[in-house]
């Protein structure tokens, strides 16, 4: 009886990820809804709030770091507090698992991303450079003043690769393993890494917390997005799936960071792309290694290739869900 009830749990949230999904895409988060208020800004105020009170610059820096250990806790243990509320109304209610939905439809970013990337090709092609910078800055923190128009299209697609483990995939894997808690938790997680996970003075010794954590987060996800991002290059006329598998392999290790090279190295590789390389922050010169074989002088089609192997990855994760459904319920 245990097993048929945990697998019914299992086939409903799985349900549940996939209908959020189909939200998500179909409205995405209008402005009109939040008024700037969307839970992750709200999240983001308690971190700087937090941040501005804790990260003290005459503390020592071991000081500095288990001020930031502290914040984590702090926000992490908020956000927990909020799933095991959802969870409790989905389970206490017969109408809770709307609230539920709802939860998974806000905290995944498939339109919201798809729809950022798309705006910087769009105003390169409108308001030519000057435009697509303004673009591009809103959803990468590199300098960017500093790109050119091809420059501005690799961010812009990094960017995308990076954010379907981080924005989509990640929080749909923590929500299938942990429910609204784990959902909850890995977005409070991810916020505080993009916040105060930077290796700037600032934040070196007080992000560092926050850094390893997300790092843990993101180990599965980010993986499995380049499995997903190559499986897609099946579908994407052009593209080379092997070379998205292979490059992922073989390159996702010269990125910086121990996850984000993975989708970003499988999406260079579909595309016969070079990503990543030579760029600047907050005015810091940074040598990174290149990622993938292909053409560092990207076009504006390459953008739209690539956000079209992003809707097809994530279509992709939506059918083996559903395929996971119908076999647990048989």
């Amino acid at each position: 009886m245990l097993a048929i009830t945990t697998a019914d749990h299992e086939a409903r949230a799985l349900l549940l990820a996939v209908v959020a999904m189909a939200i998500d895409w179909l409205v995405g988060d209008p402005a009109w809804l939040w008024r700037g208020r969307h839970p992750v800004m709200l999240l983001g105020g308690l971190i700087a709030w937090l941040e501005r009170r804790l990260n003290r610059p005459e503390a020592t820096e071991r000081a500095r770091r288990w001020r930031g250990a502290l914040s984590v806790a702090l926000v992490v243990g908020c956000a927990t507090l909020v799933g095991v509320l959802f969870a409790w109304l989905t389970a206490a209610t017969r109408y809770g698992w709307l609230a539920e939905l709802a939860l998974v439809a806000v905290l995944i970013a498939q339109r919201d991303l798809f729809d950022h990337v798309r705006a910087v090709g769009r105003a390169l092609a409108r308001d030519g450079l000057a435009g697509a910078r303004v673009a591009v800055a809103r959803i990468v923190g590199r300098d960017p003043d500093s790109l050119d128009h091809h420059g501005v299209l690799r961010a812009a697609i990094e960017s995308l690769a990076e954010n379907f483990s981080d924005g989509v995939i990640a929080p749909l894997v923590w929500y299938l393993l942990l429910g609204p808690v784990g959902l909850c938790a890995y977005k409070a997680i991810n916020t505080l890494d993009s916040m105060q996970g930077h290796r700037s003075e600032r934040f070196l010794a007080y992000g560092m917390v926050a850094a390893r954590l997300d790092d843990a987060a993101n180990l599965v996800p980010a993986r499995l997005s380049a499995l997903l991002l190559a499986l897609a290059a099946l579908f994407l006329p052009g593209a080379k799936p092997l070379a998205a598998l292979t490059t992922a392999w073989r390159e996702a290790g010269k990125h910086r960071s121990p996850n984000a090279g993975w989708p970003e190295a499988a999406i260079a590789g579909a595309l016969d792309l070079a990503l990543a390389g030579p760029r600047r922050y907050h005015g810091v010169y940074v040598t990174d290694d290149w990622i993938g074989t292909g053409r560092a002088r990207t076009r504006p089609s390459d953008l739209r290739r690539a956000l079209a192997l992003f809707a097809i990855a994530c279509a992709i994760a939506a059918a083996l869900m559903l395929v996971a459904m119908i076999v647990l319920e048989d």
